[in-house]
């Protein structure tokens, strides 16, 4: 929507995709014009040169999106680069290759026309169904298609942004996830698109990029041109187009106060994460490969929480060996000595899987083959990573974790061939940290209802919370139509992580927090409360996360978990947290 209004000449409202605010000249990027594609009629006989073009072309196409995934791996995260897992399974969809073909068969057309057709009937089903999260995946659709296209017509897919001169805000249609992930961030201060949401693929990225971003900006295009001057309000959602100098000012002070908090999480870089009463908090980072040691070293993370493993397996025709795992797990464990640095098996899943697996086809990868369920039975594949694993602990303060341990059998064969790669290791002359702690993964009810029992055999719990709360509550919290009751204040979560605490410190062990709760500021004061004995979060959350614990009481946190724990209704817990944590740190939340 778009109004005359005092901010400026006209301001467009849209929907905040990623903080921040900037100003500048706009450069409105057209929408993309259709490929031609020329409908030439084929012949029986053609038929199998068609179907080797298409090969090739898919072969192009992902040789394209690894480059892609690749850049973005190293320059963003490869938390991001998994974005683009999606768009290269849609490439070795065999339904795509055979309903393709089987259009050009039937309508005796050049394999272009064919895909064309079945790609655009495609959309145009995905696009008459009311759901944004299946719009959003016509869009990671419709940017796969259109690399297929233009490799299959020998063009090469340009964009208007590569060729950008000085800095600027971009104003698009839409972004796709492949033009956001190659944005130089020199020359593009921020964007605003007319299409997209706050969880697209593109709003994900722009928010890793760390650059405005507003989406929804209906029928923007229209009434802006290249070189209008223009502020960009990517905490409030706003385009204002040609702003007063009145706009100028307020948005400079809400600059001056972003800088100013910047600069108080900068200077907490050294300080411990511990409140005003004299409770310290472990503060960690989750990472995802030595590319990111940085991160952790210079937003003052204690150490890592969460290793992942899985950008080592993914994309590949066959697994990586001990030997490239120990080298990835020591250089991390090598650069943080001596701090911990607790390694996450693999966390595969029945839609991210290594390419030699063999079939595997899933209903629903998330109560599928995953996670310790594939280690146990690809052992010679698991034996490799406890080996890489246990070797990397000579080299640094290196711990170890199960995920989705569902009950005792599972902990029980795990540690098995754990000693047994142990007495391997000690026959081969091999140096290892004997006494490494080893610890579980509570990411399933089942876990926290057995949780005594798997305390007697590990050091230490992490809890999940992304999947704890998935399974609990039975919601996928990526479905639009159910998301809202993905719910981390729900009486029955909060029960279920005060009891895996309980437990854990019962048996002397201490536990820890890493998945999106940990990172959440407002929710904070809330597991400290309930008794987390460290939280672990992205590199980039810790500096909020710490701002929180260093001006708050242990006592009021006690007494916000003691509310939630008495409670009934979500809401009520949630508007408890938000008005704790805005009365110890309200600079954190001012706009």
């Amino acid at each position: 929507m778009h109004e005359p209004g005092k901010a400026g000449r006209l301001v467009f409202r849209g929907v905040a995709a990623s903080q921040g605010v900037c100003r500048g000249k706009l450069f409105v990027l057209a929408r993309p014009r259709a490929l031609v594609v020329e409908r030439r009629p084929v012949s029986e006989a053609d038929f199998p040169a068609e179907i080797r073009r298409f090969q090739e072309a898919l072969l192009v196409t992902r040789q394209q999106l690894s480059q892609v995934q690749e850049r973005v791996g190293q320059h963003v995260g490869s938390g991001d680069a998994q974005i683009f897992d999606a768009q290269l399974l849609v490439l070795d969809d065999p339904y795509l290759h055979d309903e393709v073909v089987k259009v050009m068969r039937r309508d005796r057309v050049c394999i272009e026309a064919a895909f064309q057709d079945f790609v655009q009937r495609y959309l145009t089903s995905l696009s008459s169904v009311e759901d944004p999260y299946l719009s959003e995946r016509a869009v990671d659709l419709r940017d796969v298609a259109d690399r297929v296209l233009h490799n299959l017509v020998g063009q090469d897919l340009q964009s208007d942004l590569l060729h950008l001169r000085e800095p600027c805000i971009v104003v698009a249609y839409d972004l796709t996830p492949s033009q956001t992930a190659t944005l130089d961030r020199r020359l593009v201060m921020g964007f605003a698109t007319e299409q997209g949401s706050e969880t697209s693929h593109t709003a994900i990225l722009a928010r890793s990029l760390q650059i405005p971003a507003v989406t929804g900006l209906a029928d923007a295009i229209p009434h802006v041109r290249t070189g209008d001057a223009a502020l960009l309000d990517g905490f409030g959602g706003q385009l204002v187009v040609d702003p007063t100098d009145q706009t100028l000012y307020e948005y400079g002070q809400l600059e001056q106060r972003q800088q100013a908090l910047q600069g108080r999480l900068r200077e907490l870089r050294a300080e411990p994460a511990t409140t005003r009463d004299g409770l310290h908090v472990v503060l960690s980072a989750n990472i995802e490969g030595p590319q990111e040691i940085a991160d952790v070293l210079d937003r003052g993370a204690e150490g890592v929480g969460l290793l992942r493993t899985e950008y080592l397996f993914l994309n590949r025709r066959t697994p990586p060996d001990e030997e490239e795992q120990l080298h990835a797990y020591r250089e991390v464990a090598s650069a943080l000595a001596p701090a911990p640095v607790i390694i996450r098996t693999l966390d595969l899943g029945g839609d991210k899987m290594p390419e030699d697996a063999g079939p595997h086809e899933e209903r629903n990868p998330f109560l599928g083959w995953r996670a310790i369920r594939i280690c146990l039975q690809q052992r010679e594949l698991f034996r490799a990573q406890l080996r890489a694993i246990l070797r990397a602990s000579a080299f640094g303060n290196v711990k170890l974790m199960y995920p989705m341990i569902s009950g005792i059998e599972e902990l029980l064969q795990a540690n098995a061939l754990l000693d047994e790669c142990r007495a391997e290791l000690r026959a081969e002359g091999h140096a290892y940290n004997e006494s490494m702690e080893i610890g579980a993964m509570i990411e399933i009810p089942s876990a926290v209802m057995v949780a005594d029992a798997l305390a007697r055999r590990v050091r230490f719990f992490s809890i999940g919370t992304n999947d704890l709360i998935q399974y609990a509550l039975a919601v996928d919290r990526l479905n639009p139509r159910i998301a809202h009751l993905y719910d981390p204040t729900h009486p029955g979560v909060v029960r279920l992580i005060k009891q895996t605490m309980d437990t854990a410190h019962a048996h002397g062990l201490w536990c820890g927090v890493c998945g999106e709760m940990a990172g959440e500021p407002v929710l904070t004061p809330l597991l400290v409360g309930l008794g987390a004995d460290e939280l672990s979060t992205a590199p980039g959350r810790v500096p909020g996360v710490k701002f929180v614990i260093r001006r708050l009481q242990h006592s009021e946190a006690q007494a916000l978990a003691d509310f939630a724990l008495r409670c009934e209704d979500s809401e009520e817990i949630l508007a408890r947290c938000r008005a704790l944590t805005r009365a110890v740190a309200p600079g954190l939340f001012e706009r």
